[in-house]
């Protein structure tokens, strides 16, 4: 590959960034047409789940109009947005792009676009695009010149179709291991989901308010904030915190294993966390609602799968006022209603799915190693 003629990008092709939103014209003729937004271009990937409209002139529809195999390209935000791109495959029969996005037209008579994309989101154009962009507190951003001058590896065309090709057969192997690895991950929450009904459904049940049967932490953990670490409650459960305690760290709450906590604003999509026996016990926001079972009653584990389980979200659900950004703390909570099977039976069902969390590590582990495969592979390829 050290070899191959590297010449600036600009010389292979049309590079152009879209339109201005909010920008104003006098024409009247105006087309409602799609558009791409900095969150529609993922790395590697198109991500058309929302695609928003705007009304052009017919010469703005002409002008940014975008064709089979454009390279889309981010000029930047958020680190991870630096440079992040892929081609555009005419997924839509007719779409423009906005002007955080930069729009690169190949030569197609020279360079093939599926192996520029690749090459642009390889460690090389990462490593490129890192070193060469305006940068502040977080956040980076590449402009028209940078991208322009962007050292382009060309390799004879027909030598870069079978490079792409081959790391597209690559790639798909990958994305097939992750999807499989995925469903496993998808069984192990239907079997949590199966222990926990099959425990209801088991022998005698009484129903109770939750706040009946849960007592809530709402002393803070002191002085000794420092000697814990902080913890968070994600979509995926229990995770470090994204941020240090705050002014008044010794107003943290304690989660000590067998203590269930959620972010109150986010409870509505699954922000919901167990410190279990072999996690390390932490702190967390007095924002958070942390409780734990009431002994004898409510086992804390089993309380925590039945809350994320089809069970919990009805209940959730009944319990919202259909705000968008509610807060559900405690007392909300309390009020709704759970069917408890014997403690005994919670119990057993608890030792059942505690022995689901090394699965459930292991599956994760690996498609974490799986996520890091496709950079690995892109590596090898444009290796310098």
């Amino acid at each position: 590959m050290s070899n191959w003629p590297i010449m600036p990008l600009i010389e292979a092709a049309d590079i152009a960034s879209g339109i201005t939103l909010g920008r104003k014209t006098k024409e009247t003729d105006l087309f409602t047409v799609p558009y791409l937004r900095v969150a529609n271009v993922q790395d590697g990937h198109l991500d058309l789940d929302e695609i928003k409209q705007i009304e052009v002139t017919r010469s703005e529809l002409n002008k940014w109009r975008l064709a089979a195999g454009d390279l889309l390209l981010t000029e930047g935000g958020d680190l991870d947005k630096l440079g992040r791109g892929t081609c555009w495959r005419e997924e839509l029969p007719l779409c423009i792009h906005q002007n955080h996005i930069f729009r690169v037209r190949l030569e197609l008579d020279t360079h093939d676009p599926e192996f520029v994309a690749y090459q642009v989101g390889s460690d090389y154009g990462k490593a490129y695009f890192l070193k060469h962009a305006k940068k502040t507190t977080g956040i980076a951003s590449i402009n028209k010149k940078v991208l322009s001058v962007f050292p382009l590896i060309s390799p004879p065309l027909k030598e870069q179709r079978q490079i792409a090709a081959c790391l597209k057969a690559q790639l798909a192997e990958v994305d097939k291991a992750r999807q499989a690895a995925e469903a496993q991950l998808r069984e192990t929450t239907k079997l949590a989901d199966a222990i926990v009904f099959g425990s209801i459904r088991s022998g005698k049940t009484t129903k109770h308010n939750l706040g009946e049967v849960l007592q809530e932490v709402k002393r803070g953990i002191g002085d000794s904030w420092a000697d814990y670490p902080v913890l968070g409650a994600t979509r995926d459960g229990l995770a470090p915190a994204k941020e240090p305690p705050g002014k008044k760290p010794e107003r943290y709450k304690p989660v000590f294993p067998g203590t269930v906590f959620y972010n109150p604003m986010r409870i509505l999509i699954g922000s919901i966390a167990l410190v279990d026996d072999d996690d390390t016990p932490g702190i967390t926001s007095p924002d958070y609602v942390a409780l734990q079972g009431r002994s004898g009653m409510v086992d804390s584990r089993w309380f925590y799968y039945w809350l994320r389980s089809p069970l919990g979200e009805q209940c959730i659900l009944s319990l919202a006022r259909g705000a968008v950004r509610e807060r559900m703390l405690f007392n909300r909570l309390a009020e709704g209603e759970i069917e408890l099977p014997d403690y005994d039976v919670q119990v057993k069902a608890s030792a059942a799915l505690a022995a689901l969390k090394p699965m459930r590590h292991a599956i994760e582990s690996k498609i974490n190693d799986i996520n890091i495969l496709p950079q690995k592979i892109l590596a090898q390829a444009f290796e310098m």
